[in-house]
């Protein structure tokens, strides 16, 4: 069973018509809504389940510039700056805390690669970000009680965590105190078209017209959109954490290398996973998409398992194609709730305690698993869509929407409004897939 998320109330009482309809109430549905809000937008948000039910409070809570693949660099910059900011803005509390973030590592290879990161970084950003690299010394002395020697690392003490039950529901509930029509549970079931455009949207309680859409359903968007006749590229990677009973005298940084990852949870405990390891069930789209996920499968070498089971025939029966006058797939599924990965997640816990003895007190309290949306390239779509003007998709975070959430919403935001856009788009767009675009891995992270 997954983690308790904060109470957001029921609401199903529709709007007869807003600006600008939100489809997904993840972090990057309710980061989107409030961007848009606060272009004085009239928003509602769908969301099928409950909020922040799914990967969004599933996650590692880590809000990083560390690491990034190039493209999202400068959009994790941004978003760190606006994490910064939002529970005084707001008046909420999403748990973010500047812990720093630390990779370190006693591989050569592995450390001249995260140098050419920093070089690039340092290339594209200038001094925007605080990341620099250390050495073993200076790693021990951020793990307290640590029995490893390191040889060096990446160290970002600006970069932070913030708590994933807790954030977007908090950020859903300021946004009701706002005005903002937060609806849940509220399947959307479809789009209705007008003139070509997108103009409504079909939810299992009624109606809802509206001048534009964003997509932001996560692990539901691919099989939204294809109703549409819209092609987005997307397969669900189970990713499983942990966390541990309170324990003191342990870092209070976060920090990964390929073994184990850690943060510091808000309650005194941590929440840890297996480096980087993750797992994922063949599927009917696994066949179909698989020439264009080629290079992400190379890439993930070692590190990523492909299994069968149920999954794979109950996709199988699900219909591609429906009618928006009939219960659909978003209202039989509320929440993905997949099982962890058992071993993962206590090697990783073997690991974190094998270089932190003084902490084999903590005692595992839950484990869980949640499923991450991947793009070909591991790269979300943050895009208008050609073929139907209207519509925008905001999905296919590949493991990262947590900590750039608020960015992603605000650069969704200019989109629809046609506003100066918070970074240049054309990395996260659509047509990527379909242009002849070379697909582009960045292993690393």
């Amino acid at each position: 069973m997954g983690p308790q998320v904060e109470t957001v109330a029921e609401d199903t009482a529709l709007p007869e018509q807003v600006d600008v309809v939100v489809i997904g109430g993840g972090i990057i549905g309710v980061s989107s809504a409030l961007y848009l809000s606060e272009k004085g937008l009239k928003v509602a948000l769908c969301e099928k389940g409950h909020i922040a039910g799914e990967q969004s409070s599933r996650n590692w809570g880590w809000v990083r510039v560390t690491r990034r693949d190039p493209r999202e660099l400068l959009l994790s910059i941004e978003s760190l700056k606006l994490w910064r900011t939002l529970d005084r803005t707001l008046g909420i509390e999403t748990g973010f805390n500047p812990c720093g973030i630390l990779y370190m590592t006693d591989d050569a290879k592995a450390l001249d690669e995260h140098r050419a990161w920093l070089a690039q970084a340092r290339e594209m950003a200038g001094d925007a970000f605080d990341t620099r690299e250390i050495d073993g010394t200076e790693v021990a002395s951020l793990l307290p009680g640590a029995t490893r020697r390191f040889l060096g690392g990446l160290y970002t003490a600006g970069d932070g965590r913030a708590e994933p039950q807790r954030a977007a529901p908090a950020i859903a509930n300021a946004l009701r105190r706002r005005g903002v029509k937060i609806l849940a549970p509220c399947a959307a079931r479809g789009i209705e078209t007008s003139a070509g455009r997108a103009s409504a949207v079909v939810t299992e309680h009624g109606t809802i017209r509206c001048q534009a859409v964003v997509v932001a359903g996560g692990a539901w968007s691919r099989l939204f959109c294809g109703n549409l006749d819209v092609d987005l590229p997307q397969l669900l990677v189970r990713a499983s954490v942990l966390r541990t009973t309170p324990v003191d005298g342990g870092p209070a940084c976060s920090a990964s290398n390929r073994q184990f990852a850690f943060r510091k949870r808000a309650d005194g405990g941590y929440t840890i996973a297996y480096g980087f390891r993750t797992y994922s069930d063949l599927t009917p789209d696994c066949f179909r998409l698989f020439f264009k996920y080629v290079e992400a499968l190379k890439s993930q070498r070692g590190a990523l398992k492909i299994g069968i089971g149920r999954r794979f025939f109950d996709e199988l029966r699900r219909p591609r194609h429906w009618a928006l006058d009939e219960p659909t797939a978003f209202e039989d599924v509320r929440t993905l709730d997949p099982e962890p990965i058992v071993p993962y997640v206590d090697n990783g816990l073997r690991e974190f305690l094998a270089v932190f003895p003084h902490l084999d007190r903590a005692r595992i309290a839950q484990r869980w698993a949640g499923y991450m949306d991947v793009t070909p390239d591991a790269i979300p779509v943050i895009s208008g869509v050609d073929t139907l003007p209207g519509l925008f998709i905001a999905t296919g975070f590949s493991g990262h929407g947590f900590g750039i959430g608020p960015a992603a919403g605000k650069l969704t935001a200019d989109l629809v409004a046609n506003d100066t856009p918070l970074v240049d788009p054309h990395a996260f767009r659509l047509s990527r897939f379909s242009d002849g675009t070379k697909i582009v891995i960045d292993a690393g992270f």
